[in-house]
C-alpha cells in the first residue's frame, strides 16, 4: 500500500484520472466477462473528453490506442461492443481495427448523444 501511495504522490493528476478511468472499466469489464448478453460502451474519445462526460460504465480507449489495448479489456472476439466518440469519425476508425483485429460483433453507434438513445 505504501508503494501504491508512494506512486500516486509523484503521478501528474490528469494521469491519475486517465488511470482511475481504466481501471474503472477494466472492472465493469471484467464483471461483464461471465455475462454473455452484456454489452460493452467503449468509448473511443481523448482522455479530456472521457473526463468530461460519458456514458456511465463505459470502457475507455482512446481510438488511436484500440489495437495496443483492446486486449486489456479481456474480451472475447464475439462479446458485443458499442463504439463511440464525439460524431461517430473516430468510432469508425476503432472499429476498423477492431474488426481487422478479429472483434466480430463490434458495432460504430456514433457519437456520444447517438449512444445514450441506445443505451438500455
Amino acid at each position: 500500500m505504501i508503494l501504491i501511495s508512494s506512486l500516486l504522490a509523484r503521478t501528474a493528476p490528469s494521469r491519475l484520472l486517465a488511470t482511475a478511468a481504466l481501471l474503472l472499466g477494466l472492472s465493469f469489464l471484467a464483471s461483464c466477462a461471465s455475462t454473455p448478453s452484456q454489452v460493452v460502451w467503449l468509448d473511443v474519445r481523448t482522455d479530456a473528453e472521457y473526463a468530461e462526460d460519458h456514458i456511465a460504465g463505459s470502457a475507455h480507449i482512446p481510438h488511436e490506442e484500440i489495437a495496443l489495448r483492446i486486449a486489456d479489456l479481456g474480451l472475447d472476439k464475439d462479446t458485443e461492443i458499442r463504439v463511440y466518440c464525439r460524431s461517430g469519425r473516430r468510432a469508425g476508425i476503432a472499429l476498423a481495427a477492431l474488426e481487422e483485429m478479429g472483434y466480430t460483433n463490434a458495432t460504430n453507434v456514433g457519437g456520444i448523444g447517438d449512444a445514450r438513445e441506445l443505451e438500455d
